[in-house]
């Protein structure tokens, strides 16, 4: 058995579903920001706390798993992006820090702080943008190894237009993710002022997705041409992500079938971060680390692999019960019952 190609292909789908549900968690920060700076926070407001407060505590535990499982399955990972991610990660946590202030201070009524409520916009596009930071350096050329040392080129990082292009991605594909989940939760909530407002959202941030989605595509050609000539290979995957792309915009346009519409962002996202992580195989570091070079022993990527596929099947069912308490029930939803449940 390939245990290399299987212990990544569970640690991206744990992180397909942190993209997911974080996106919805860090947009709807943001839009909650934006629509009490511009008077709209009685439109909208209640719609999204409605989704965080039995969402925003379970949010995290994708990136934990992955966390533990890329460390685990390669250790070389903990070496080189250690030192990598020293700065981007430490400001992510802090952020994520702050970020939880907010919901426990506004369980006890800090909520319409001026101060708490920029916090929370502000952090809802900062962490995505540093945690962004990732995937760019996987990519090379930000890293370089001397006499045994790793050295991480801040100048470079910050300097080169791919970085700031897959930064650019990384803000508009939360925002446009989040609107279109909150787009299809008024309209099953039946609050129709709330579904005017982001609907709008929604539709405003689908042609800044693509278009940087599109950017990024490009940029990988000048920064790592050798990925880029894997991704035309699977071209047939972001092909079908763009139609996705078009089918759930075109629902959304067309005022019908909201549910479908964020099933198609899904598969919109799901086929092009899929896409671009086979295109980036073998490589999780380019070129210092390979799955097959640079992978765990034998018996200790069984007990991963066991410990993570368990993990999903126990993680997996207890969301669903929580959509089914809590998301997805219509007295809760409309705001029927108490949102403590």
């Amino acid at each position: 058995m390939n245990y290399e190609v299987l212990g990544i292909s569970v640690l991206w789908i744990f992180l397909y579903g942190y993209l997911i549900v974080a996106s919805i968690d860090f947009g709807a920060g943001f839009f909650s920001y934006y629509s009490f700076v511009t008077g709209r926070k009685h439109l909208v407001h209640n719609i999204i706390e409605r989704y965080l407060s039995p969402v925003w505590e379970v949010t995290n535990v994708f990136l934990i798993f992955f966390i533990v499982g890329i460390v685990g399955f390669f250790p070389d990972t903990a070496y080189y992006y250690g030192t990598a991610l020293l700065v981007p990660g430490s400001v992510a946590i802090v952020l994520l820090a702050l970020r939880g202030s907010y919901y426990a201070f506004s369980t006890y009524g800090a909520k319409d702080n001026k101060v708490y409520m920029l916090l929370y916009g502000a952090t809802g596009l900062l962490i995505p943008a540093s945690l962004s930071t990732v995937l760019t350096i996987s990519e090379g050329g930000f890293v370089s190894e001397i006499n045994g040392q790793v050295h991480f080129l801040y100048s470079r990082l910050f300097t080169s237009p791919y970085s700031w292009a897959v930064v650019l991605l990384a803000l508009v594909s939360v925002l446009y993710i989040s609107a279109m989940f909150l787009t299809y939760y008024a309209s099953k909530a039946q609050d129709y002022k709330a579904l005017e407002v982001v609907r709008s959202y929604a539709l405003g941030w689908s042609t800044p997705t693509i278009l940087s989605s599109l950017l990024v595509f490009f940029a990988i050609n000048g920064h790592n041409p050798e990925h880029f000539q894997r991704m035309l290979d699977l071209s047939w995957m972001f092909v079908i992500s763009f139609l996705c792309f078009l089918g759930a915009v075109g629902l959304v346009w067309r005022r019908r079938s909201y549910g479908w519409a964020f099933l198609l962002v899904m598969l919109q996202f799901a086929f092009a971060f899929f896409g671009y992580g086979a295109s980036h195989m073998p490589y999780i570091l380019y070129p210092y680390i390979n799955i097959y070079h640079n992978f765990t022993s034998e018996a200790m990527a069984i007990a991963l692999v066991i410990v993570f596929i368990a993990g999903l099947l126990l993680l997996i069912p207890s969301l669903v019960l929580l959509m089914r308490l809590f998301l997805f029930n219509a007295g809760y939803v409309q705001g029927r019952t108490s949102k403590k449940g």
